[in-house]
């Protein structure tokens, strides 16, 4: 599904389906690296389908999905550079499209290093279907929670525990962790469960 909505988006771009195909394949094999235990395809399919319930309040679908797309196509646990390289790289693939919106597609893709409120509804709506594994059923939640520690298999525990609780506690400091009505009634009392569980689990364990 996810291979089809995206070859159907570049299309509209673009009459070349070679450079359509290997625009594709690019994002299919960073995706699928070794490396990735969450930030896989399946992320992406979940951001999409998680999409749909609010397809209405989106201004700009289609710089939206590219978004999606190459959001997190850059990923290296050791870096913090990875949402502008992952910018970059949307920029340097859709110059060769007559896709005309790749500086605010840019924008969204940088938005999703600090998950800062916006004033733009279709940024806030990207940082919301980032974040709606956190609201998902404690087995879905227990299962990303494994998948990131792989990603950072590299930090030992008592770093990976210093950092993962610094970040957890950002969540609940903040007033909402989801910017969007819907995801705000939809997600933010799981995840909020969610997160003071795997916290209580993680300063057990310290």
């Amino acid at each position: 599904m996810i291979k089809e909505t995206f070859i159907s988006l570049i299309t509209k771009y673009s009459d070349n389906d070679d450079y359509s195909l290997e625009c594709w394949r690019e994002i299919e094999k960073a995706y699928s690296a070794k490396s990735r235990y969450y930030h896989n395809l399946q992320h992406i399919e979940h951001m999409i389908n998680s999409l749909v319930p609010i397809a209405s309040q989106v201004t700009d679908m289609d710089t939206l999905l590219f978004a999606i797309y190459y959001h997190d196509i850059i990923y290296n646990a050791t870096k913090s550079t990875n949402e502008h390289e992952s910018a970059l790289r949307l920029e340097k693939r859709l110059s060769n499209t007559t896709f005309r919106r790749i500086p605010e597609s840019m924008a969204l893709i940088e938005a999703t290093k600090a998950h800062e409120p916006s004033l733009d509804t279709d940024t806030n709506i990207l940082l919301d279907l980032d974040l709606s594994i956190l609201g998902q059923s404690p087995g879905d939640y227990k299962i990303y929670c494994d998948s990131i520690r792989k990603e950072y298999k590299i930090y030992p525990d008592f770093m990976y525990r210093k950092g993962r609780i610094k970040v957890l506690q950002h969540f609940l400091a903040l007033d909402s962790i989801f910017k969007i009505d819907y995801f705000k009634s939809t997600f933010e009392a799981q995840a909020k469960h969610n997160i003071k569980t795997e916290l209580e689990g993680l300063n057990h364990s310290s």
